[in-house]
């Protein structure tokens, strides 16, 4: 006896359907970016003001160079305090992630919400020919299943 497939034939996906529905309909495009040279102060200062958790690191070509995140700024904190440092000559270059995760705008916006799973990443940049054009967060997911309540999950 085989393995039986209890999917069925899918209907050809409807406008408006959880199948159309890519991270580029959800992603934020106007975003707070930072420059590598900035001092790792004003970055925290900027995440409080904006209440944001962290942003991309794009250098003049607005090219992702890397990322930088509360969870950054708190360790940057932690080690000035331990070896009684100043922050002020902290700059972003030294202490942003730049082996930084991307997904692609096409991505069904529910694929990404497993892409968020298996990473335990926040927020996924998403660069189209080198440069950075959106940023999707977990939040702006959940956005997308609640714009799709009442909807079967295809």
């Amino acid at each position: 006896m085989g393995i039986k497939s209890f999917m069925g034939r899918r209907a050809k996906p409807t406008k408006g359907s959880s199948e159309n529905i890519t991270v580029s309909d959800y992603m934020s495009t106007n975003l707070i970016t930072f420059k590598e040279n900035q001092s790792v102060l004003e970055v925290m200062d900027t995440l409080i003001k904006k209440k944001i958790s962290g942003a991309p690191v794009v250098n003049d070509k607005y090219e992702l160079v890397g990322i930088i995140s509360e969870g950054d700024c708190m360790k940057q904190i932690s080690e000035s305090r331990y070896h009684n440092h100043p922050m002020e000559n902290l700059s972003v270059q030294n202490h942003m992630i730049k082996n930084v995760d991307t997904i692609d705008g096409n991505m069904n916006v529910f694929d990404a919400a497993n892409k968020f799973l298996e990473s335990k990443h926040r927020r996924f940049p998403i660069v189209k020919d080198g440069k950075l054009v959106g940023l999707i967060s977990q939040k702006d997911v959940l956005k997308a299943a609640l714009d799709l309540k009442g909807q079967t999950w295809k």
